[in-house]
């Protein structure tokens, strides 16, 4: 049986440095996606692909900090550790403002490193197997994993994105759902073709919830939805 490969986003201008760490990190079972210049990160970063961001400070064209900043409004959740050569008390706030798990002064210990990495994932991976994969909409029922939504006896199937975008509003419930989010998230970017899509998809799930008037899927004009039951 395999075992899952982690995956690793990786910003490191160091040509030297960042080959000898994506190595390392290979060796030890990571998959690692390196990039060595700040403004191409911007570009090439994913939601929904990575398990945990390594970023350094300290880059050509966009730093680590903006990096970090792009990386928190469309995976709020991806764990993030920052390197830097500078051990200023200002940046270290600065990256854990941010979100950060933790910051790294170099030079450092590879295995104090790898250290680090593991117990951020093995956190993370604990925290995602006590997800929520249930919630109560009203009189409806909706399993995620299931892509279902009942009431009364009868069953709805959704198609994944259905149903990833109803566990999003779901989790956000009452609250604002920011259109960005969900469509970086579900979509991988939010370009006017996907934004048209997902209000196609929101009008659907509209419709899949029609039985229970306590149930209002409200569109704020630019902003996003809500999610509102009374």
């Amino acid at each position: 049986m395999s075992i899952k490969k982690y995956k690793l986003f990786f910003v490191e201008d160091d040509m030297s440095f960042g080959s000898v760490m994506k190595s390392y990190l290979e060796i030890n079972d990571f998959e690692v996606t390196w990039i060595n210049d700040g403004n191409l990160a911007l570009n090439k970063y994913k939601p929904e692909i990575y398990d945990l961001a390594i970023l350094d400070v300290m880059l050509p064209h966009v730093d680590g900090f903006t990096i970090g900043k792009h990386i928190r409004k469309i995976s709020p959740a991806l764990p993030m550790i920052y390197l830097t050569a500078k051990n200023l008390k200002e940046d270290i706030l600065k990256g854990y403002g941010i979100g950060a798990d933790d910051y790294v002064s170099k030079p450092f210990d590879t295995e104090v490193l790898l250290c680090k990495i593991q117990a951020i994932i093995k956190r993370k991976v604990a925290a995602k197997t006590e997800e929520k994969t249930e919630f109560i909409i009203g009189k409806y029922v909706f399993n995620f994993p299931h892509r279902s939504i009942s009431i009364d006896g009868k069953s709805q199937h959704l198609s994944p994105k259905e149903a990833s975008l109803l566990k999003m509003l779901c989790e956000n419930q009452n609250e604002l759902l920011s259109r960005e989010i969900a469509l970086q998230t579900i979509w991988g970017n939010d370009d006017y073709f996907n934004a048209r899509s997902m209000d196609v998809y929101v009008t659907k799930l509209r419709k899949y919830l029609k039985e229970d008037t306590s149930i209002e899927i409200k569109n704020l004009h630019g902003s996003g939805f809500i999610l509102s039951v009374e």
